[in-house]
C-alpha cells in the first residue's frame, strides 16, 4: 500500500469515530445539501447564457438583417465602447431599405439627438459623431452625424425618429470594451424590440462546424508521442500555421527555422497575457523566430477579441494537427503532462482551420513579435510553480496509432464549441468518459453529462490532483458522488494519483459510446467555452474513439483514488488533507488557474 493510500485509510479510521459529530455540526452550518450542482444553469434574472444565444449575424458586416417587414431604417447593430480615446469612433449601425432619404431622421438618447445626412442610401450604414475614427473600426459606409451623441458605456435608450415619431428603438444595460451588439431578431412592424439582440467581440469570428469525410488519423498521446508533432513541423512543404497559447520550447522554436529556411511560410500566434505573466523563455524563442524569418505575432491586451488565445494547433499544407498541449517541453515536448491529440490530412478542414488562424492572426489586437518582446515583462514561471521545461522522462506507454475515421468536426469557441458539444453529449446512448484537468461545477457540458447520467448512461470522469487543482477537484468529485448516490445515476469520479506515466492531467477529452472522440484545448468551465479562442476536434469512428478510450481505461484503473460516497465535504477534504502529506500547495487567493492550461 502506498503512502497515499496509508494515509488515506488511518485517517479514515480516525474520522470514523467522530463522523456522526462533523456531519452533524457540518448540516447545521451549511444545510444538508453542502454544495449541491443547479439543475439548470440559467442567470437568476431568467437571462440565458451566451452559450445559449443564435450566433450574431457577423463577424460580417454584411445586409443580412431584413428590412421588408417594416419598410423603414431599423437600428441592427451598436458599438459603444471601442478601445480608443474618449471612445471616438462609437457608431449605430443601420439597415436602410432601398434608395430610403435620411433627410428627417434623428437619433436620440433621451438627452442629446444628433441628425442623419439628408442623403439617400440602400443596405447596412454605420453613424457616427466621428466618422473618420469610426472608418478604421468597420468596412460599411460610414456616414456622420451632425450634433451631438454619446452612447453611454453603462446602459442608453437609443431611438431612431422620423420628426417626432420613433421608428426604432435599443435598450441596452452596458457595453463591455471593444463589444458590438447586433440584432438578433426582427423588430415587429413598430420597429420596437429592444432586447433582440447579442452581444459579441469586434472582428471576432462567428463561424459554423464544419466537417468532412476522412479516412484515417493518427491518434497520439503524450506523454508517450511527443514525435508527432515534431514530424508534422518538419514536414511541411508549402505552409505552416502554428497557434498556441504560451510557445517556450527552443526545439520547436528551431524545427520553425529550419523549416522557413527550407522556404516554407511560417506564421506563429501566441497569447500576449497569459495568466501569471509570459513565460521567461518565450523571450528566447521569439528571438530564435525572428532571427530565423518567422512570422509571429502576439494576440490580446485590454478589449482584445478573445479573453486567452488558448488553441494549441499546427496547420502544415493540407495536414492538420490539434492538441491539448503547450508548444512547450512539458505539454508536447512530452516531459510532463498527459495530453491528448490527433493528426490528419484533409483540404477542406485545413483551409477552414487556416482561416481562423489568419482571421485571428491579422485582427487589430495583434502585435508583431519584435514589439511585443520590445514592450513585455517575462516572469519565471518556476517561481510560481509551473515550469516551462519538466526535463523527466516517462515510458512510451501508448503509442501513436493511424486508425480509420469516418468524419471529423472542427470545433471553435466562442463560435460553436459548446452547443455541439452539448449536442454531442446529448446523443450518447451508453458511455461518456470525461478528462479534465478540472471542471467548473456550473459549466453547461457538464450539466449535460449528468444529464446523460439520469438516462442511464454510464459517465466516468477522470480529474487532475496537481496542487494547484486538487481542493476544487476533491470538492467537486464529492458533490458528484452524492448526487450520484442520492439519484442512484451511473456516474463515478476519481482523481488521479502519482503515477510513473505522466506528471499531470493536462488532457481535455471525451469519449461518447466508443464512437466519437473530441480532442482539443477546450477547458470545461464558462471562460473558456464562451470568452477564449479554442479549437478541438470531433472524431466519428470505432477505431479512432477505441484509442483514446483505451487510454482513459489504463489511466483510469492505474493510480486512481475516489471518494466514499456520503462523508461530508469537511471530512473529503480532512481526508485529502493527510493523504497528501508532503505535497506542496501554493494557492493564489481565487484566481482561477484553469486558463494557465
Amino acid at each position: 500500500m502506498d503512502l497515499r493510500r496509508a494515509a488515506l485509510v488511518t485517517v479514515l479510521a480516525c474520522c470514523l469515530v467522530a463522523s456522526a459529530t462533523i456531519l452533524a455540526g457540518f448540516a447545521v452550518a451549511n444545510g444538508t445539501s453542502g454544495r449541491e450542482l443547479a439543475a439548470t444553469r440559467a442567470a437568476p434574472d431568467g437571462t440565458p447564457s451566451q452559450s445559449e444565444l443564435v450566433c450574431p449575424p457577423r463577424a460580417g458586416d454584411r445586409n443580412s438583417t431584413a428590412t421588408d417587414t417594416t419598410k423603414k431604417p431599423q437600428i441592427v447593430g451598436l458599438y459603444p465602447n471601442p478601445t480608443t480615446d474618449g471612445n471616438a469612433g462609437e457608431f449605430v449601425v443601420l439597415a436602410v431599405p432601398s434608395e430610403t432619404r435620411l433627410e428627417t431622421l434623428t437619433l436620440t438618447d433621451g438627452h442629446t439627438t444628433a441628425t442623419l445626412p439628408n442623403e439617400t442610401v440602400t443596405g447596412n450604414i454605420a453613424v457616427s459623431p466621428s466618422p473618420n475614427a469610426t472608418k478604421s473600426l468597420t468596412e460599411l459606409p460610414v456616414l456622420g452625424l451632425e450634433g451631438h451623441l454619446q452612447l453611454a458605456n453603462d446602459g442608453d435608450d437609443l431611438r431612431l425618429r422620423n420628426t417626432t415619431t420613433t421608428i426604432a428603438s435599443v435598450s441596452y444595460d452596458s457595453a463591455s470594451a471593444a463589444e458590438r451588439w447586433y440584432r438578433t431578431e426582427s423588430a415587429d412592424a413598430e420597429g420596437e424590440n429592444k432586447s433582440g439582440g447579442q452581444w459579441w467581440p469586434r472582428d471576432a469570428t462567428c463561424l459554423p462546424v464544419s466537417s468532412a469525410e476522412i479516412d484515417e488519423a493518427t491518434a497520439f498521446v503524450l506523454p508517450d508521442g511527443p514525435e508527432i508533432p515534431r514530424e508534422t513541423i518538419r514536414n511541411a512543404d508549402d505552409r505552416l500555421l502554428l497557434a498556441g497559447y504560451t510557445v517556450t520550447s527552443e526545439t520547436i522554436a528551431a524545427d520553425l527555422v529550419d523549416v522557413a529556411e527550407r522556404g516554407v511560410d511560417v506564421s506563429v500566434l501566441l497569447e500576449a497575457s497569459p495568466v501569471g505573466g509570459t513565460p521567461a523563455a518565450t523571450e528566447g524563442v521569439l528571438e530564435t523566430l525572428a532571427a530565423g524569418g518567422v512570422d509571429v505575432r502576439v494576440i490580446g491586451g485590454e478589449g482584445g477579441r478573445y479573453r486567452y488565445h488558448h488553441p494549441k494547433y499546427a496547420v502544415a499544407d493540407d495536414r492538420v494537427l490539434v492538441t491539448s498541449e503547450n508548444w512547450k517541453p512539458s505539454g508536447v515536448g512530452g516531459e510532463s503532462s498527459r495530453g491528448w491529440g490527433v493528426r490528419f490530412e484533409d483540404e477542406t478542414l485545413a483551409a477552414d482551420l487556416a482561416s481562423v488562424f489568419r482571421a485571428d492572426f491579422r485582427g487589430w489586437d495583434t502585435v508583431s513579435g519584435d514589439a511585443y518582446r520590445a514592450n513585455a515583462s517575462f516572469v519565471d514561471d518556476t517561481e510560481q510553480g509551473f515550469s516551462s521545461d519538466a526535463g523527466s522522462e516517462f515510458p512510451t506507454t501508448h503509442k501513436p496509432a493511424t486508425v480509420p475515421v469516418d468524419s471529423a468536426e472542427l470545433l471553435l469557441a466562442p463560435d460553436n464549441a459548446e452547443g455541439r458539444l452539448r449536442e454531442l453529449l446529448a446523443g450518447a446512448d451508453d458511455e461518456i468518459l470525461v478528462i479534465q484537468p478540472s471542471i467548473a461545477a456550473d459549466v453547461s457540458l457538464l450539466e449535460a453529462t449528468l444529464e446523460a447520467a439520469r438516462r442511464g448512461v454510464d459517465v466516468k470522469i477522470l480529474l487532475g490532483s496537481a496542487w494547484y487543482n486538487a481542493d476544487e477537484n476533491e470538492r467537486l468529485a464529492a458533490d458528484l458522488e452524492r448526487i450520484a448516490d442520492r439519484a442512484d445515476l451511473p456516474l463515478e469520479v476519481r482523481l488521479v494519483a502519482d503515477t510513473d506515466r505522466f506528471e499531470k492531467i493536462h488532457a481535455k477529452g471525451v469519449v461518447i459510446d466508443r464512437e466519437v472522440a473530441i480532442v482539443g484545448s477546450a477547458n470545461w468551465n464558462a471562460n473558456s467555452l464562451e470568452n477564449n479562442r479554442e479549437v478541438l476536434v470531433a472524431l466519428h469512428g470505432e477505431r479512432v474513439a477505441s484509442y483514446y478510450a483505451d487510454v482513459f481505461d489504463s489511466d483510469w484503473s492505474g493510480d486512481t483514488w475516489s471518494f466514499p460516497i456520503g462523508l461530508s465535504v469537511a471530512v473529503v477534504v480532512a481526508l485529502a488533507a493527510a493523504a497528501i502529506i508532503g505535497r506542496r500547495y501554493i494557492r493564489f487567493g481565487d484566481q482561477t488557474l484553469s486558463d494557465r492550461t
